[in-house]
């Protein structure tokens, strides 16, 4: 496929390709709804024939699921799920202005990330001509940072650079029961991955200003 710039012909949108063309004008954003939403419109000016959905549920083989995007082309669907995760940093865009929250909680952050990736799988493997990608967008540099210790309750859904993820995941015995609440089963990963991150913005020169981002592909049995 041709993009209206021109800058490149593929055959299904890629989110690298997105996120390169969006970066262009959003460095960073307000939040993750303003991420998922801007990630969306750049898709549409990308293709504009594609339709485009935000927050869509969906039944597969192993149940119901809610996706953060879906995309139709043709016979063709492709589901993204987002994610965006802040240390606290405080910039200015030409004229606009953003304070980002200090979200921490990095367990949960890593969790709900293979969250997503194991639903997209679902997605990818439950009908033709389907795929899905779990992308993760952060200026917080624990999340591609290797743990410090096998022994840290997280260290089955660290998320660090290099790191090969496949299997079942499950916390560890130093979890804590806050961090565990609403997330004690195991997430399942059907498929082998290499994690790579790639920069994505950088924003000032102090603090948390470097943003990089993670992004797995999903494929069909």
């Amino acid at each position: 496929m041709q993009l209206n710039d021109g800058t490149s012909t593929i055959s299904t949108i890629a989110p690298e390709l997105i996120l390169e063309r969006l970066a262009r004008q959003r460095p960073l954003f307000h939040s993750e709804a303003d991420f998922q939403h801007a990630y969306a419109w750049e898709m549409q000016r990308a293709e504009p024939n594609c339709e485009i959905r935000l927050e869509v549920p969906v039944r597969t083989a192993t149940g119901a699921i809610y996706l953060d995007l879906l995309t139709r082309s043709g016979s063709s669907q492709v589901a993204v799920g987002l994610k965006y995760k802040t240390r606290a940093l405080v910039a200015s865009v030409g004229d606009e202005n953003f304070a980002l929250a200090d979200q921490a909680a990095q367990d949960i952050g890593r969790y709900d990330f293979f969250k997503d990736l194991s639903r997209v799988e679902a997605f990818a493997q439950s009908g033709p001509a389907r795929s899905g990608y779990a992308v993760f967008l952060t200026n917080d540099s624990a999340y591609w940072k290797a743990p410090a210790s096998s022994d840290h309750g997280y260290a089955a859904f660290a998320m660090n650079d290099g790191r090969k993820v496949s299997g079942i995941m499950a916390w560890g015995d130093r979890a804590s029961e806050g961090t565990r609440r609403g997330r004690e089963n195991g997430i399942s990963i059907r498929d082998n991955y290499s994690l790579q991150w790639k920069e994505y913005s950088s924003v000032g020169s102090k603090g948390y200003g470097r943003f990089q981002y993670l992004c797995l592909h999903a494929r069909a049995a």
